[in-house]
C-alpha cells in the first residue's frame, strides 16, 4: 500500500507557542443546527492546561461550513475550522483534524450532542490521571435506532476477531488518545483509514469508562446501512488478513465435498446399475462450487482494488482551507 504523503494535508501555521491540554476533534456532516451549540457548551469547559477545539467540514452538503466560520470570529476557545474539498467519510475527517490538534491529549467526538459535553472533562481527566494511551466511552443505554445498535454489536463482534484488541472493549467514536498515539496514527496516509485498526497496531495501553449518551436532538443519523457496510470493509480488508484466510478454507472444504462427490458419484455408476441421469446432484455441486468461487473472487477483488486506488494516489482527504481564530474571552457563539 502506498504511504505516500503528497495527498494528505500538512500541519497547518500554529499561532499560540502554548500548547493545550486538550484538543477536541469533531466531524462536521450535516451538523449546521447542532454544531455551533456543542461548540458553546464545550466552551464552558476548564480542563487543565488549556482547551482548543477543531473541526471538519467533511463536505457537508447544507451550510454548516458557513456556521463553523461564524464560529470563529465568536469562539472563546481556539478553534481550528479545516473544509474538506469534497465528503471522504467520518475516519478520513477525524484523520485530517488529528494533524492539525496540537493538545497533549485528543478526544474526538461527533457534532450531533449525544456525547454530553460535561463527560468530556471526566474522559480527559481518566486518560490523563491514569496515564492511558488511549481511553475509550461506553454507553449502558445506546439512543440509536435498533438496527444501528445492531449494526454496532455486529462490527464490535468482527473486530474482536480481526483487530488485536482486548476481548470485550467497545469501540465507541468518543475516544481520548494521547499525543503518542495521535503522532503515530496520522502516519498512515492510506485512503482507507480505520481509527480503531491504526490504535490497536500503535498500543494495548487501554481502558474504557461508561459514559451517558442523549437522544439526537436533530435530524437523523448520517451513519446508512451503505456505510456501514463500508466501515465494515475497511475494518476487514485493511487491517486483517482473516477474509483471504476464510476464503482458503472455504475453497478447502469445497474441494473435499467435490471429492467426496465424485466418489460417491463413481461408486454408484460401478456398483448401482441402475445410474440415474444425475441432474440434480450435478447441478448442486455446480451450484455450491460456483457460489464459492463467486466469494473467493469476490474477497481478492476488494483487495486488488483497494491496493490498485492506493498505489494510484487516491487521497485520504484534500483540504480546501485551514483557519484559525483569535478568541476573546468576553465573545460569545
Amino acid at each position: 500500500m502506498n504511504d505516500s504523503l503528497s495527498h494528505v494535508a500538512p500541519r497547518g501555521p500554529v499561532e499560540s507557542p502554548l500548547r493545550p491540554g486538550l484538543s477536541i476533534v469533531i466531524p462536521v456532516y450535516r451538523g449546521a443546527a447542532t454544531v455551533g451549540r456543542l461548540v458553546d457548551a464545550l466552551s464552558d469547559l476548564h480542563p487543565a492546561d488549556g482547551l482548543e477545539i477543531v473541526l471538519v467540514n467533511d463536505g457537508s452538503p447544507d451550510n454548516s461550513g458557513a456556521v463553523c466560520q461564524d464560529l470563529l470570529a465568536t469562539a472563546r476557545v481556539p478553534l481550528v475550522y479545516i473544509e474538506h474539498a469534497r465528503n471522504y467519510g467520518e475516519h478520513n475527517a477525524v484523520m485530517t483534524g488529528l494533524r492539525e490538534a496540537r493538545g497533549d491529549f485528543v478526544i474526538t467526538m461527533d457534532d450531533d450532542l449525544q456525547n454530553p459535553p460535561e463527560e468530556v472533562v471526566r474522559l480527559y481527566d481518566h486518560a490523563r490521571l491514569g496515564d492511558w494511551d488511549v481511553v475509550y466511552t461506553r454507553y449502558a443505554v445506546k439512543q440509536h435506532a435498533g438496527w444501528r445498535n445492531l449494526g454496532s454489536r455486529f462490527a464490535n463482534a468482527v473486530a474482536d476477531r480481526l483487530l488485536d484488541k482486548p476481548r470485550g472493549l467497545y469501540l465507541s467514536s468518543f475516544r481520548c488518545m494521547s499525543a503518542l498515539v495521535v503522532q503515530a496514527v496520522t502516519r498512515y496516509s492510506g485512503p482507507y483509514p480505520y481509527v480503531d485498526g491504526l490504535i490497536m497496531q500503535v498500543t494495548q495501553h487501554i481502558d474504557s469508562i461508561e459514559v451517558s449518551h442523549l437522544p439526537r436532538l436533530e435530524g437523523r443519523s448520517n451513519y446508512t446501512l451503505a456505510r456501514l457496510v463500508r466501515l465494515w470493509l475497511n475494518l476487514a480488508t485493511s487491517f486483517s488478513l482473516a477474509p483471504l484466510r476464510l476464503a482458503v478454507w472455504a475453497g478447502i472444504a469445497m474441494s473435499i465435498l467435490g471429492a467426496l462427490g465424485a466418489v460417491a458419484t463413481v461408486s454408484e455408476a460401478l456398483f448401482v446399475h441402475e445410474t440415474p441421469s444425475g441432474w440434480a446432484s450435478t447441478m448442486v455441486v455446480l451450484l455450491l462450487v460456483s457460489g464459492v468461487q463467486s466469494m473467493i473472487l469476490g474477497v481478492l477483488g476488494e483487495y486488488v482494488g483497494r491496493t490498485f486506488l492506493s498505489a494510484n494516489g487516491k487521497p485520504q482527504g484534500t483540504v480546501r482551507c485551514i483557519r484559525r481564530n483569535a478568541p476573546t474571552p468576553g465573545n460569545r457563539p
